[in-house]
């Protein structure tokens, strides 16, 4: 929505209601917290009154405004993923371990077919030995014990280019390394052995890390078998494993956000 400055000198909003209404749709539609849309537009109405100088005076400039909604609650419920091998999101080479739009681009369809199987998210395979490398725009985590029966906590490396470095995925490591508590790993797994340690209750749990999330659970995973198309439904137990590796990382990351815990090294105090 826009703000603008008439002939009169007078700050004008243009139909601001309709904006509120299609927020309000949105956020449900994404299974966001509703709001009270006529309260929200008291809010952006004084900011601007207060900000008025920041409206230009000519036509056709204008001040745009982008109120913008982001969920802030604790870990969610655990998602499920859609893993198709036929799909890539990144390959060696290109631009996949930066932060760049065109990143997006590639993954709306296969969102979108994920969520006509009934998932949130798609977890990207790549390559003949379908290695997994990231759920959605998140960082992976695999807790399991690993064949040789030790305690594993598992994560794609950054040395191809195909990994985003995450800051929550930094976090993460460091504290799980700072912990010393089971083997930390950075390499690809593979959905050959994703499998198999499910079918020899060696996993334990499954999550993405990211800075919208912190963490985020994920309870299931669709998968697509390559050249039959059939589909295998892997029940991941995250939430009912027994192990909270996941839960603890998520506190103790919340707890530096929010200065539970002082960690100056992490965090810069503006006010």
């Amino acid at each position: 929505m826009k703000a603008f400055r008439g002939v009169d000198d007078r700050i004008r909003l243009f139909r601001p209601e309709m904006n509120m209404a299609r927020m309000k749709k949105s956020a449900a539609r994404a299974a966001m917290p509703d709001f009270d849309a006529d309260e929200l537009l008291k809010v952006i109405t004084e900011l601007v009154r207060i900000d008025r100088d920041w409206v230009p005076a000519k036509p056709p400039a204008s001040l745009y405004i982008r109120p913008t909604l982001i969920g802030t609650d604790p870990v969610s419920p655990p998602v499920s993923l859609y893993a198709d091998p036929s799909v890539v999101r990144a390959f060696p080479g290109g631009v996949g371990g930066f932060k760049m739009g065109c990143n997006y681009a590639p993954t709306i369809a296969v969102g979108e077919l994920a969520s006509k199987y009934g998932c949130q998210q798609v977890l990207w395979l790549f390559g003949k030995d379908e290695l997994l490398t990231e759920v959605g725009a998140m960082n992976i985590f695999i807790y399991w014990k690993n064949e040789i029966g030790e305690m594993e906590l598992v994560t794609p490396p950054l040395d191809d280019g195909l990994i985003m470095p995450g800051v929550s995925r930094d976090s993460v490591l460091a504290l799980a390394r700072e912990w010393d508590e089971f083997r930390v790993v950075e390499r690809y797994p593979t959905m050959r052995e994703l499998r198999r340690a499910i079918n020899e209750q060696r996993l334990f749990q499954i999550f993405g890390s990211g800075t919208a999330c912190a963490v985020s659970p994920v309870g299931r995973i669709l998968y697509r078998e390559p050249g039959t198309g059939q589909m295998e439904e892997l029940l991941i137990p995250t939430i009912t494993s027994g192990a909270n590796v996941m839960q603890r990382l998520y506190k103790t990351i919340t707890d530096i956000q929010y200065g539970k815990v002082i960690r100056s090294d992490w965090t810069r105090t503006v006010a």
